[in-house]
Formats: C-alpha cells, structure tokens, sequence
C-alpha cells in the first residue's frame, strides 16, 4: 500500500463504489466534492481530513460541480439534476434528462448550470428561479464537456466535438471531429482559452487550438501516454482524466494504467509523474491555485479478470510542487 507522505494523503470515509468525479470549490482548496457509483455526493474538509456532508441519489451518480462555496450540483443514472445548499444541507431536484445525466458544470460567465446527458442533449438551467432556460441538442450521447469563459467543448459518442457559444445557443460555433481514432473519453479546456485537450480510450491525447487560422491549427498534435511495456507487450490504458493547473495552463493526465502525469502541452513536455496508485484514476481536479491535485482512484472493470480483492477506492490529496507543474 501507498504510504503516507507529507506531500500526499488519503481521504477518510471513501465512498464505497466506483469514484466518478472529484471537484475543488471554485475558490479554495479546502473543500472538494466527490461523486460515486454508490449513489452518494460527499463534501470533505481537506484540511481536517474529514467528510463534512453527504446526499444521495437514487442511482450512481456520474458527476458533480460546485456553483459557488455552499452550493452543489449532481447528475447520474437517476436521470436527475439535484442542487444541494451546503450550508442548510438541504436538496431540490433542479430538473431531468430523458437519460442519464453524464456531465455537470457550473458557467461563471453567462451564470447557468449546464448538464449533458445520454439523452443526446445539453441543457442550461438558471439556478435562481429552477428553470431549463435553453436546450442544445447534441447529434449523440454526451461523453464529456468542459467550459472555459463563454465556449462550452461537448464531446460525445462516435468522436464528435462540438463548440458552443453560451451567449448565442442558436447555432453551433464549430463542428469537429476527434483526431484520435478511438472514442473519446475525456475533454478539458485550457484556462487561456486557446485550447482544449481531449483524451481516448487508446492511450493517447489531443491538444486543439479553438483559432481555425492555418497558422493556428498546425500547432495542434497529439501523443501516446499511458501505456506499459510488459515482456515486449505494450499494454494501452484508457486515458479517464484531464485537469488543468489554472495558473501555469499546464495539465494532469491520469489513466486506467494506475498513473498520473504532468504535461506542459505547449511545449510538448512531460514534467512529471507520480508513483503508481493501487489501481485506475477516474479523476483529477487542481485546485483553483494549483496547490493541490485531487486524485480519485478505482478499479473501473475493465479487464478480462477481475482482481480479488477488487482494490480499494480511495481519494488521494496531492501538494503540488511548482518543480511539478510549472513549465521549465
């Protein structure tokens, strides 16, 4: 087992299923927000290394966002979008999707909750009177999505990647297509709104630039990660999560091979890695200063053979160094 360092420990009271995501609030690295397929959402103290609150769903729940420090936001197989006031530890269900909700993320800059669900649809929804105030309609089951200002990146199934402007819903900004073969798994949005990154499930990463200009465009590549040499054989993991340190616009990998690294994906760099975990990273989330990584880890049930014991889930908080994350 891990041990225990100055620089990285484990949560108390893990949930007790699958990790789906884990969320730092939008202005402090104190609190973080965990969802699972045991059906709960739980808030923990980092600092106290203590759960502080936990809600339910009536099924898994497959993501979760902060809207701001006593409000919280959750979708899953419940078809449910649910608000939950952290400080009254009171619940509403916000609204629903045909499907399961996959995605959920907060909007500072036009102020709406968006889901994503496998419903094919995109919904924003104004938390100060519960209403669906707009509906994108995506050609299939949303996989991921992320935000950044006013682009909203949805990824979903059969390897489309959508561009929304959330101030004119009327029309798609741009149409693309994954440029890794496989399907895609994660996509996350670069914090200087240039860019975005996408992952698969073949071991490999796409960096994208939003500027269509030719100059532009020929900066985007992509490149292998995640992957094991074992007697000759390469082993390929899924790549599950991508989070981006939203001061030095470098981002954390990490796969279904037990591994998180650091890239500086500017420079085509890998800055480092960390030791490698009892089993797969579901998720990742830096804090909004870069001085913490959460690190949720699960075995997702992907191989062929189960192992027994089926390993632990666990949440790991991380110090970051900038040695770590800044580029060089």
């Amino acid at each position: 087992m891990i041990g225990e360092s100055r620089s990285e420990f484990r949560l108390k009271n893990p949930p007790e299923d699958g990790i789906s995501s884990v969320k730092f609030g939008p202005s402090s690295s104190q609190f973080l927000l965990v969802s699972s397929w045991d059906c709960s959402v739980r808030l923990y103290d980092v600092q106290a290394n203590s759960m502080r609150t936990k809600y339910t769903h009536d099924r898994p729940v497959l993501d979760v966002s902060f809207q701001d420090a006593v409000h919280s936001f959750s979708g899953g197989l419940d078809n449910k979008l649910k608000m939950y006031d952290l400080n009254s530890n009171s619940e509403s269900v916000l609204g629903s999707h045909d499907n399961a909700v996959r995605c959920v993320e907060f909007s500072n800059e036009v102020n709406v909750v968006l889901s994503g669900g496998w419903d094919g649809n995109v919904k924003m929804w104004d938390t100060r009177s519960s209403q669906c105030v707009g509906t994108l309609p995506q050609p299939d089951k949303v996989f991921t999505m992320s935000n950044v200002g006013e682009k909203l990146v949805v990824g979903t199934a059969g390897r489309k990647v959508f561009v929304w402007d959330l101030r004119n819903t009327a029309y798609i900004m741009q149409r693309r297509e994954s440029n890794l073969k496989f399907q895609t798994r994660c996509i996350r949005c670069s914090p200087n709104k240039q860019g975005y990154v996408l992952s698969s499930i073949e071991g490999r990463v796409a960096v994208e630039y939003f500027d269509t200009a030719p100059e532009v465009q020929k900066k985007k590549y992509a490149f292998k990660c995640h992957r094991i040499k074992d007697n000759d054989i390469e082993c390929i993991y899924p790549v599950n999560a991508i989070s981006f340190h939203q001061v030095f616009n470098t981002f954390a990998t990490g796969g279904s091979d037990g591994y998180v690294n650091i890239w500086d994906g500017f420079n085509k760099k890998r800055l480092c890695q960390f030791h490698r975990y009892n089993t797969g990273i579901t998720s990742l989330c830096f804090s909004h200063d870069g001085s913490s990584l959460a690190i949720g880890s699960s075995y997702m049930y992907e191989q062929d053979v189960h192992p027994d014991p089926i390993p632990e889930n666990n949440v790991y908080i991380r110090y970051v160094t900038d040695q770590e994350t800044k580029p060089k």
